[in-house]
C-alpha cells in the first residue's frame, strides 16, 4: 500500500447527533430480533460460522502480544483541541453583505438545512435583503445550521460563542444558565414543534389493548415487558433523544426523575434497548430491519414524509420543541436589538405561514408531557443516562486498528490521539479488548472490565502501535468477533460491539465475501471509523449489523469518536 494521509470525511446532517429527521419503522416482529448481539436462529446456509472465522484467521499470523501499562491522563482536555473548528464543520448558510451590524445565530437543522428544512435559512436571507435597520444602521444576520447539543458543546467552553441561539428546545438554554452562561429569551416560540414516538398502527392497537392507551407511558412499559423494541439517539447532542430519556425517568417518578424508583426502572427499561443509535440512519436502518419497533422523531418531519402519515401513528411525549430564540453572554443593546428585529421578522404573518407550510405549528393543543425541570436537573439526567445506560447489560468490544504501511507518520498520530482522548468516555462497567494489524494480527489486549487496570493496559496498547505492512482487515475483525464468542460464553449477559479504525483498503489475509455471512449471522455491529482510501467498503462493514461508519475530517476525529463513545460505551 502506498503511504497516504488520510483524511476522515466530514460526516453530514447530523452531529452527533443532532436533531431527529426521517426514520422509518418497522412493527411487529418477534423478541430475538431485537438482539444487538448473539446467533441468529435462522441456519448460516449449511455453513459453519465458526469455521468461516477461523479459515479467516488462519490466513494470517496471529500473536498474542503481553500487555504493558501506561500512565493514563484524567485531566480535562482542553475543548479547542477536541472540537473541530466551527467553519470547517459548521460552515454559514447565510451571509449578509456590506451591514452596519451583523449578529450570527446558530439554528438547529430543522430549521436551517435545505428544502423543508431550511424556514430559518430562508427567513434569514430574506431579512438580509429587506434593508432593515437599526437607528439607522443596517443589520443582517450571519446563521449557522448546529445541532441543539452540539451549540452547547461550542459555547460552555467559550470555543465559539454566537449572539443568539435558536435550540430546537428550552432546555438547553437552561442547561447553560446551569453552566454559567448568560442568556436572555427574545421569544419562547419562533415556530412550534412536538417530539413524538412513531410505531405501526398494528402496535398503536397492541398497547391500547394491553394498557388501554396507546402513550408514552405504555411505549415504556411494553419497552420493559421486551414485547417492543424502543429506538432513540444520544441524549448528549440529540433534543428528540434527551426529552425521551426524561419522558422515560419521569414514567417511574413523576416527580423527581433522579431518584432510586426512577433509576431502577429505567435499568430495566435500557436492559431491553438494543442500543443507543450514534444518528438517524442508524435508527432507520434498524428499524427497516426490525431491530426498532418504535422511533423518534419530531412532528415537523412526520408532516413531511407522506409513507410516515400513512403507515404510522405519531405518539407525543415529553416538553414542546417550540424553538425559542435567546441572546447569549453579553452582548450590546445595539445588537440586542437587532436579534429582537430579526424575532419581529420572523413573527410576521407571512413568515409563520410559511413556517406552518414546512411542516411547523401543528399540534398546537399538545403541552408539556413532564413537570417543569430545571436546567441543573436536564444536566443531571444527561449524567445519569451516560452512568446507567449499561449498567444491567454492559457492552463488550474490541477495538481493531489498522497499522498497516499506509497509517504511518500523521494517520497513526491521529488515531493514538483521538483514542488517548475517548478513553475516558468508556464507562468502567464495560469490557474492552484491543487487536491491531497490518500484514498479520496481534492481539494487543485480551477483553477484560476496563477498570483502572485495564484502562492502563489500553493505553499501553495504544502507545505501542506502529505501522507496517499490508492490510489484513477482515482476518483481524475475523478474530475480534471469535475473542467475543468465547468471552461470551462466560459473560453471556453483554452486549458485543467491534470499533474498526481503518483507511478501508484490505490487500491481505481473508477477504470480505469470507467473512460476511458470518458477521450477519452473529449479528455483532462493526462501527468503523474510516482513513478516505476506501469509505464506501467501510460503510457497507458498518452496514451489515446496523452499526455507523464515522466519515470525518482529520480536524474533528477526536470530536466524533467522543460521541460515538458517549452513545455506544
Amino acid at each position: 500500500m502506498n503511504n497516504k494521509l488520510p483524511i476522515i470525511i466530514a460526516a453530514t446532517v447530523v452531529v452527533i447527533i443532532g436533531v431527529i429527521i426521517a426514520a422509518v419503522v418497522s412493527g411487529g416482529g418477534d423478541s430475538d430480533s431485537g438482539d444487538a448481539g448473539g446467533r441468529r436462529d435462522a441456519p448460516l446456509a449449511g455453513q459453519d460460522p465458526v469455521a468461516m472465522l477461523e479459515t479467516a484467521v488462519s490466513a494470517v499470523k496471529v500473536t498474542s502480544k503481553t500487555p504493558s501499562k501506561a500512565a493514563i491522563s484524567y485531566d480535562e482536555i482542553d475543548a479547542a483541541i477536541e472540537l473541530p473548528p466551527i467553519d470547517t464543520a459548521y460552515p454559514v448558510v447565510a451571509e449578509p453583505s456590506r451591514k452596519d451590524i451583523i449578529i450570527e445565530v446558530w439554528t438547529s437543522p430543522e430549521k436551517g438545512g435545505t428544502g423543508v428544512e431550511s424556514w430559518m435559512r430562508d427567513m434569514a436571507e430574506e431579512f438580509n435583503g429587506a434593508n432593515q435597520t437599526v437607528d439607522g444602521k443596517s443589520v443582517g444576520v450571519r446563521l449557522r445550521s448546529i445541532s441543539s447539543g452540539t451549540q452547547l458543546d461550542y459555547i460552555i467552553p467559550s470555543v465559539a460563542v454566537p449572539d443568539a441561539i435558536s435550540p430546537s428546545a428550552s432546555f438547553w438554554a437552561d442547561m447553560l444558565q446551569a453552566e454559567g452562561v448568560r442568556t436572555e429569551c427574545i421569544n419562547p416560540r419562533i415556530v412550534g414543534n412536538v417530539a413524538g414516538v412513531l410505531i405501526s398502527k398494528s402496535t398503536m392497537d397492541t398497547l391500547a389493548q394491553t394498557y388501554g392507551t396507546a402513550d408514552i407511558k405504555a411505549i415504556v412499559s411494553a419497552t420493559e415487558a421486551g414485547t417492543i423494541t424502543a429506538g432513540y439517539t444520544n441524549p448528549f447532542a440529540s433534543t428528540s433523544g434527551l426529552n425521551f430519556l426524561a419522558a422515560a425517568l419521569y414514567n417511574y417518578d413523576s416527580t423527581n426523575p433522579l431518584s432510586e424508583a426512577a433509576v431502577s426502572g429505567f435499568n430495566a427499561f435500557q436492559y431491553n434497548v438494543p442500543f443507543v443509535a450514534f444518528n438517524t440512519m442508524q435508527m432507520r436502518d434498524a428499524a427497516e430491519n426490525n431491530t426498532f419497533t418504535s422511533m423518534i422523531l419530531e412532528y415537523q418531519t412526520y408532516y413531511n414524509t407522506p409513507d410516515l402519515k400513512n403507515n404510522y401513528e405519531f405518539i407525543p411525549y415529553g416538553v414542546r420543541h417550540d424553538n425559542p430564540l435567546y441572546t447569549i453572554g453579553n452582548i450590546s443593546e445595539e445588537k440586542k436589538s437587532a436579534v429582537k428585529l430579526f424575532n419581529d421578522y420572523c413573527m410576521t404573518d407571512k413568515a409563520q405561514k410559511s413556517a406552518s407550510d414546512y411542516g411547523f405549528n401543528q399540534l398546537d393543543d399538545y403541552t408539556s408531557g413532564i413537570p417543569a425541570t430545571d436546567g441543573k436537573t436536564w444536566l443531571q439526567i444527561q449524567k445519569l443516562w451516560k452512568k446507567q445506560k449499561n449498567a444491567t447489560k454492559p457492552i463488550a468490544a474490541v477495538f481493531v486498528l489498522d497499522t498497516s504501511g499506509s497509517m504511518a507518520g500523521e494517520p497513526l498520530k491521529l488515531l493514538k490521539d483521538s483514542l488517548t482522548n475517548s478513553l475516558k468516555y468508556i464507562n468502567s462497567s464495560n469490557y474492552i479488548g484491543v487487536i491491531s494489524y497490518g500484514t498479520d494480527v496481534n492481539v494487543d489486549l485480551p477483553i477484560a472490565q476496563f477498570d483502572i487496570n485495564q484502562q492502563s493496559y489500553f493505553q499501553g496498547a495504544v502507545d505501542g502501535l506502529l505501522a507496517n505492512g499490508t492490510t489484513a482487515t477482515y482476518s483481524a475483525v475475523a478474530k475480534a468477533v471469535l475473542m467475543l464468542n468465547e468471552f461470551m460464553e462466560t459473560n453471556p449477559d453483554v452486549q458485543p460491539m467491534i470499533f474498526l479504525l481503518s483507511d478501508g483498503l484490505s490487500n491481505g489475509g481473508a477477504t470480505y465475501n469470507a467473512v460476511a455471512p458470518a458477521l450477519e449471522y452473529y449479528r455483532i455491529p462493526v462501527y468503523t471509523i474510516g482513513y478516505n482510501e476506501n469509505i464506501p467498503e467501510l460503510e457497507t462493514i458498518a452496514a451489515l449489523n446496523e452499526a455507523t461508519c464515522i466519515n470525518a475530517t482529520t480536524d474533528d476525529v477526536i470530536y466524533k469518536l467522543k460521541n460515538l463513545f458517549n452513545a455506544n460505551l
